[in-house]
């Protein structure tokens, strides 16, 4: 399964965000500049965290974003999810009952052995991005990057 960018700095981003204090917000452009990224490109990957719940935006001079939930309550495939989309990544198009190798209708009265197999994957991938949350991530960052970002946050945070 291929993920696109957005899926990591969603993630990155949240991970960030959770090391806010409480109350606090990080403007866009913070978020941006701390990773190095493109605001607007970004701001639209913020928008649709915002749409799924899973990110909390004020608007206006002290707006900014912060986790809409606690750093434990959000997983990855949250994240995922806000990003990608939900819809499952491979759709059956029963080829086989088409073409000059298509199969009886008798043939294909089980699911598609190909369909089983891909949606099976899909649940397998699903069901590890569900297993880790924001604050597993947060907690597996080296000291030193947790102690950078204590130490930033309250230049970048307000």
């Amino acid at each position: 399964m291929k993920l696109s960018q957005g899926v990591e700095w969603g993630l990155h981003c949240a991970m960030l965000l959770a090391q806010v204090p409480p109350g606090g917000l990080m403007r866009r452009d913070a978020l941006a500049g701390h990773f190095g990224l493109p605001e607007a490109y970004l701001s639209k990957h913020l928008q649709a965290m915002t749409r799924a719940g899973v990110l909390y935006a004020n608007s206006g001079p002290k707006g900014g974003y912060r986790l809409a939930r606690t750093p434990e309550s959000i997983t990855t495939l949250d994240v995922v999810e806000a990003i990608e989309g939900t819809a499952a990544p491979f759709i059956c198009q029963e080829i086989r009952q088409r073409g000059t190798g298509a199969s009886s209708p008798e043939e294909c009265r089980r699911t598609c052995m190909v369909s089983t197999v891909m949606s099976q994957a899909d649940e397998a991938c699903r069901a590890s991005l569900r297993s880790v949350t924001i604050a597993e991530l947060v907690a597996r960052l080296p000291d030193s990057v947790r102690t950078r970002n204590a130490e930033r946050l309250p230049q970048l945070a307000h």
